[in-house]
């Protein structure tokens, strides 16, 4: 894939809307172009103990950061015209959609591709699951900061770069 944009986010709580980070890595020509990531004040803004114990964020972190509508004004000039890639898209992708009513925002129909599909065609049984971090260390990458969105992302894209071919 040559060019896209590898997003992921993390969640506050059970809810899909409540976002409260994201990363995007913007791919041009099979080459890493640009890099984004915020925190986003999650809605509905709580989170749970279990949340927090995946990706370390708390109420804290997020409570003077912009709702959704705000980072997402940044973010989508930088995609408007790229397909979406993400580890398990329909996670991402139903927090995109779920977030966007929340909002009431008009929903661009983003087309998304997904990493993890995408190694178990080409790696089947070859590994002992395709979770992010071992599809990452498959293809040469070092998640140590797993769960981080922005390196999420990151992960993503370079998987994305060696194994997904647009359709």
């Amino acid at each position: 894939m040559k060019n896209f944009a590898a997003i992921d986010f993390e969640t506050a709580n059970g809810k899909r809307s409540s976002v409260c980070s994201v990363g995007v890595v913007i791919v041009r020509d099979g080459e890493i172009v640009d890099k984004f990531y915020h925190l986003i004040r999650p809605y509905p803004n709580y989170y749970t103990h279990w949340t927090t114990n995946i990706h370390g964020l708390t109420a804290a972190d997020t409570d003077d950061a912009p709702d959704f509508p705000e980072v997402w004004s940044e973010i989508a000039p930088l995609i408007e015209d790229l397909p979406l890639v993400a580890h398990n898209s329909p996670f991402d992708e139903g927090c995109l959609r779920a977030v966007h009513e929340c909002y009431a925002m008009p929903y661009p129909g983003y087309r998304f591709f997904c990493t993890c599909r995408a190694s178990r065609r080409v790696f089947g049984d070859e590994l002992p699951n395709h979770q992010l971090h071992t599809v990452a260390y498959r293809c040469g990458y070092d998640l140590t900061r797993h769960h981080h969105a922005l390196a999420d992302a990151e992960a993503c894209a370079l998987i994305a770069m060696q194994i997904i071919d647009e359709e």
